[in-house]
Parts: C-alpha cells; sequence; structure tokens
C-alpha cells in the first residue's frame, strides 16, 4: 500500500483508468506456506478485481485472525486487519458511514464461523452490499492445526486426540438460514470457476457471502481432494448452471433428480431417466437452495458448486441513509454542541 496514496489522485481522476492485475499487487512479501491454497484465492481476486474499474482508493478489504486474514496486506488498496471475528463489524460500520466504497471481507471458516459466527449472521441478514469470502479449510491453520467449526464429526487433532464430537456447520445453509441473497460455493483447485463466482457476487446488489474450499497443505492436506482433483471430482461433485439440470460424472452419465423434497442420484445409461427428468436448478428459488445446501454433507450425492441462491433485496445502508435524510427534512441538521449543552447541567465541587 506505500505507492496508493500518491497515486490515486492522477489515476482516480482520470475518466479511461484502466486497471491491471498488478495495480492490485503490493510490495509485501506473501507469507503464506508454499502450497498453500491462499495462493490461488488472492491471485484469481487480483485478476478479476480490474474489471470492475473500481477506484483503488475506494476499495477496502477487511479481516480478522487467520492465514486468510493476511489477505489486506497482498491488496494495493485500503485495508483493515481487525481483531479475532470482528471483520464483519468493523466492514458494517464501514459501509454504513461510506456507503460509497466497495467493500471486501475475508475470513476464514474459525474467525467467520466460531468467535465471528454471530457477528457474521448479522451482516448476512442486514444484507449490506459487502462481499464475503469465507476460506475453508476445515482447520485452525494460523494457531497449528486444532479442529476448528467446519471440521468433521471425529476428526483427531491436537485439540481432540480422540476425535471430534461436534458436529460440523455447513457455511452455505448457514447463509441461507441467516436469509442471505447472494450464497455461493467454489474452490482454490478451479480458477476459472472461482472467478465466474466472485465476478458475480461483485456484481450482486447486497451481501454476497461465498465458501471457497482452500486446502491447508500443512495441516490437512486434501480435505477436499474429492470434489476439486481431476482424477476424482467429477465423479463427486456437480457444478451448478442457472436453468439447466444437475448432471455430474466423468461420462455425465448421472444425474440429481428430486422425489418429493429428497435428491436422489439416477442414472442417463439405463434408459429410466433422461435430462429433462432431472433437477433443474434456479438461483432464484431460496426452497431449492436449501435443498441443495443440505446436499454437501451426503455420501450419497454429489456436492454442489456454484451460485445456490441469488436474490433481490433492499440493503441496509440504503434504508438507513432514507431515515437520516427523513429526519434532517423534519429537523434540519443536527448540531452535536447543542446537544451536549442543550439539557440541564449540574456542577460537582
Amino acid at each position: 500500500m506505500s505507492t496508493l496514496v500518491d497515486e490515486v489522485v492522477t489515476k482516480s481522476e482520470t475518466a479511461s483508468v484502466k486497471y491491471t492485475a498488478k495495480d492490485f499487487q503490493t510490495d509485501q512479501d506473501v507469507r503464506w506456506c508454499p502450497g498453500c491454497g491462499d495462493y490461488s484465492i488472492l491471485a484469481q481476486v487480483q485478476r478479476i478485481i480490474p474489471d470492475f474499474n473500481f477506484p483503488r482508493e475506494k476499495t477496502v478489504f477487511v479481516s480478522g485472525i487467520g492465514c486468510s486474514s493476511r489477505f489486506p496486506y497482498y491488496m494495493e488498496t485500503y485495508g483493515v486487519h481487525g481483531i479475532h471475528g470482528r471483520a464483519t463489524t468493523i466492514a458494517s460500520g464501514l459501509k454504513m458511514t461510506r456507503p460509497e466504497l466497495q467493500v471486501w471481507v475475508v475470513t476464514g471458516d474459525g474467525d467467520g464461523l466460531s468467535i465471528g459466527g454471530n457477528h457474521l449472521i448479522h451482516l448476512i441478514r442486514r444484507n449490506l452490499d459487502i462481499n464475503i469470502l469465507l476460506f475453508n479449510n476445515q482447520i485452525y491453520g494460523l494457531t497449528k492445526g486444532q479442529y476448528s467449526p467446519t471440521s468433521e464429526f471425529g476428526k483427531v487433532t491436537k485439540s481432540t486426540p480422540q476425535g471430534s464430537i461436534d458436529n460440523p456447520f455447513n457455511p452455505v445453509t448457514l447463509a441461507l438460514g441467516s436469509s442471505g441473497t447472494f450464497v455461493a460455493r467454489t474452490m482454490d483447485r478451479d480458477p476459472k470457476h472461482m472467478q465466474t463466482v466472485i465476478k458475480r457476487g461483485v456484481q450482486h446488489r447486497g451481501t454476497s457471502f461465498i465458501e471457497i474450499y482452500q486446502n491447508c497443505n500443512v495441516f490437512n492436506d486434501g480435505a477436499f481432494f474429492h470434489f476439486t482433483e481431476k482424477e476424482s471430482k467429477d465423479e463427486n461433485s456437480v457444478i451448478l448452471e442457472h436453468g439447466k439440470p444437475l448432471i455430474f460424472g466423468k461420462a455425465k452419465d448421472k444425474g440429481v433428480r428430486l422425489d418429493g423434497f429428497t435428491p436422489k442420484v439416477v442414472s442417463l445409461t439405463d434408459g429410466k431417466y433422461s435430462a429433462n427428468d432431472l433437477l433443474i436448478h434456479n438461483e432464484n428459488d431460496s426452497t431449492l437452495a436449501f435443498i441443495l445446501g443440505n446436499m454437501s454433507y451426503n455420501p450419497e450425492l454429489p456436492r454442489p458448486f456454484g451460485i445456490f441462491l441469488d436474490t433481490a433485496e433492499h440493503c441496509y445502508e440504503d434504508e438507513m441513509q432514507k431515515q437520516i435524510d427523513l429526519a434532517i427534512q423534519k429537523k434540519g441538521k443536527g448540531n452535536l454542541e447543542k446537544l451536549l449543552n442543550g439539557g440541564d447541567t449540574w456542577f460537582i465541587n
């Protein structure tokens, strides 16, 4: 961020300015473990963010504590490295007071869903126009490998030597249950898919919540390889595309259909079912989004990736500004000094 202040006046005031990925790279050494999935996420954000041509001096990345929370240091924008779990509260206050800013929250499954869980659900339900990237590696990486709120039942770690007895959070259904208006999932090992999903999140007016499967190759290596590696992902994951049937498998020979409200895998090669019998994805259907979200931990079903829900609702900061404007219209602009000195006062010797 060292050169940002010197550059913003000339660049932001030039109407024809066109940023490149390099414009968003800082002079800081990127300090993640070699092979960490965070590198891929950083690279994709730096690649897609110039497409919006939004001034860097009006872009802010806010983080809490964790490996993911180094992110603001590596983006040549303004940034806040906050305290554990409080990125969402800082971002909320920033967006309410400076609604013209493009605000991002970068958090992890520990930072965002444990100590920061309550703040996260209230940011989502208020629907401030903020982009949330939640890096999920199912482990506490920065503090050296304790189980996290998304770790699977029975997970053996330094803090659970006999196996975790917690049921894990499902970030997608948690966001949907918090009245999320844009909820999606992508993965560190599919750069093109990640770029597409994050672009859609930025374009969404309101809170965009994107869970990103991110491999921690030191403390939880391979947690998602079933769904991300070339050899296995086609058989174990399904890509959600609006208006298209849920088809998966290396040979595209399997699909998902609804039996009532229950998704079931069917074969497309035995002559019993065709693509016309399958579940058709609808990004605007919140009931369907919950059904798809609940597929995540069913071993008999493929894991969905893509946009679960994209709906339009009013934004908190817009409604707040309407109330402020109405109050000024009725009572005029406030005067803080007059307010402080306007009542009875007492002097105590």
